[in-house]
């Protein structure tokens, strides 16, 4: 019995050594691929610059500044560009992307930044967006009808929807789901020693009860003109 725990010791060591080891060893020897959207080198910068289509439909936009949360708290080659769509009526629609360097903390799971800004996550759902173009496919978003609620200074609560689209793209690779970003990152870096450089990009937008499915089909209007200003068009079969 003792020998066999001392086997099992051995072999337990050994595996962590080696894990270690195969660690250091695609540190050092991994490659940063291409981004999947179009993205310009900042001479002089780990980051790079990414730009936001300004006048889309009959929208206008802002742009929008980094938040200090990619300022002071995301890696330090974390690429970021945001936009803020404005329509005739009033609409908003904000857009934003966000660009890992060679340090992948850059991009966080989903389910963690709604709620720590006070939104519940009301239903989650994958859909296809058509993206026309020299060559037309379908985008895979996650579509997130998401609440909150609003006290104003005189103590009246109000309820608000909000539509939350988003996905991820690499260098021919786009998903919907962050758990295939992830695989796809780790099977990309044993494969080839390419550590894919993903892009999160979001659309949102507040709304009224009963008003989300409207103001969907409003975003996905938005969203299918302006991809093929920033994103290059994924492999057949991704």
């Amino acid at each position: 019995m003792k020998h066999q725990k001392w086997l099992v010791f051995v072999v337990a060591l050994g595996l962590m050594a080696g894990t270690a080891g195969a660690l250091t060893w695609l540190r050092a020897n991994q490659k940063l691929g291409k981004p999947g959207i179009k993205a310009m080198a900042i001479p002089g910068s780990v980051m790079m610059k990414i730009e936001l289509p300004e006048r889309v439909l009959d929208f206008t936009s802002t742009n929008m500044p980094e938040p200090e949360v990619v300022v002071g708290y995301l890696p330090k080659d974390t690429s970021y560009a945001g936009r803020l769509y404005t329509a005739p009526d009033g609409l908003q629609i904000n857009s934003t992307i966000i660009l890992m360097g060679a340090d992948r903390t850059s991009i966080h799971k989903p389910d963690y930044c709604l709620p720590g800004q006070g939104w519940s996550i009301n239903e989650k759902t994958v859909v296809n967006i058509p993206v026309a173009g020299p060559q037309n496919y379908q985008l895979p978003v996650a579509k997130w009808i998401i609440g909150n609620v609003y006290q104003t200074p005189d103590g009246q609560k109000h309820e608000v929807s909000g539509l939350y689209v988003f996905w991820f793209v690499a260098d021919g690779e786009q998903t919907a789901d962050n758990y295939q970003r992830m695989w796809w990152l780790g099977r990309d870096l044993l494969r080839t020693g390419v550590l894919q450089r993903w892009a999160y990009v979001s659309f949102f937008s507040v709304c009224a009860p009963g008003q989300e499915d409207a103001t969907f089909e409003r975003m996905k209007k938005l969203i299918a003109v302006t991809v093929p200003e920033f994103q290059f068009v994924p492999a057949s079969g991704r």
